[in-house]
């Protein structure tokens, strides 16, 4: 058995005998502070455990606790284990029809949503975040560690969406930069598309990049209508409101740009499926290997003993009385 925290059981191993030596020596210091009377007042002499055996099993309690602290372990040894997943890059739009609410609450929140469900699915690749409408940027990193990309995405809200119009040939530059070293390359958008003048030589930048689009839609063919940040319809030079419409164009731009599209729907079986398709098409890269440490953990063992003696060196059972 070893400690996995030694040097912590002897910084605090150390004080705990000094504590309980002064404490067992010295038994009169009560008597300069408090009057007789007032002490013996105070003091409970009806008790079925002297208080001399109540010190010791609250210095037991104590020692087992700090012991648990330290973490006793039985070590089995070093082990080995290959990590498996992909590289992919993930894209969140955030241009001003995402803030449509033809999705409950809102488009963006929808696709939050969304790229949560689909991050589960993915629990061994990694993963890094875009941001992206007329000026894409770098939200998180690549990371496996889905509950800090899931932290960093909910951060986004609507305070980050912006009215102008949506660059997707910035977003391909970016793109290009952030995956050159991967191999394959492989970008997710999750965004309710562009009209055609704003995808125009998209396709282009991907496949001189080889990079593999996979697109999940969000929004309605009916459309909505484009919201400003106050909440209130956006309206054209000429006075009209303006109506923002799922592009569907990007089910095929992904289709020919070696990857697929989907539109998301209500649910979370549609980014199972989603992932799986990912995971299919590519023979998972190894990510490396990592050394662990095979462990029994045995401080629930101490720490289980110690808060029973604890129990009991708290515990007050007075005596009965005879009548």
């Amino acid at each position: 058995m070893s400690f996995v925290n030694p040097m912590l059981f002897w910084l605090m191993v150390i004080p705990f005998f000094i504590f309980s030596f002064l404490i067992s020596t010295n038994k009169e210091r009560l008597t300069r502070v408090f009057d007789e009377k007032v002490l013996k007042r105070l003091s409970v002499v009806d008790e079925t455990i002297p208080v001399q055996m109540r010190n010791i099993i609250m210095f037991i309690a104590l020692f087992l606790m700090i012991v648990a602290l330290a973490r006793p372990v039985i070590e089995k040894g070093d082990k080995t284990v290959e990590i498996k997943g992909l590289t992919l890059l993930v894209a969140l739009d955030i241009s001003g029809s995402m803030r449509s609410t033809d999705l409950f609450p809102n488009r963006l929140e929808f696709a939050k949503k969304k790229m949560f469900e689909f991050f589960e699915n993915m629990p061994s690749d990694e993963i890094g975040v875009l941001a992206f409408a007329h000026s894409p940027f770098i939200l998180a990193p690549f990371s496996t560690d889905k509950q800090t990309l899931q932290m960093m995405v909910e951060g986004v809200d609507e305070s980050y969406i912006t009215m102008g119009s949506t660059d997707f040939l910035a977003l391909g530059v970016l793109a290009d930069e952030t995956l050159a070293t991967q191999k394959p390359k492989i970008m997710v958008l999750f965004t309710d598309g562009g009209d055609e003048e704003a995808i125009a030589g998209f396709s282009d930048i991907l496949a001189k990049s080889g990079i593999d689009l996979y697109v999940v839609l969000v929004g309605t063919t009916k459309g909505a209508p484009v919201l400003t940040k106050e909440g209130k319809p956006y309206v054209l030079e000429d006075g009209t409101i303006a109506m923002t419409q799922r592009n569907d164009a990007f089910l095929t731009l992904a289709q020919k740009n070696g990857g697929i599209g989907i539109v998301a729907t209500q649910g979370s079986s549609d980014m199972v499926t989603f992932a799986d398709t990912i995971h299919q098409r590519y023979h998972q890269r190894d990510q490396g290997e990592v050394q662990i440490k095979e462990r029994i953990e045995l401080f629930y063992y101490p720490l289980g003993m110690g808060l029973f003696f604890l129990l009991i060196a708290t515990s007050s059972i007075p005596k009965q009385r005879r009548a």
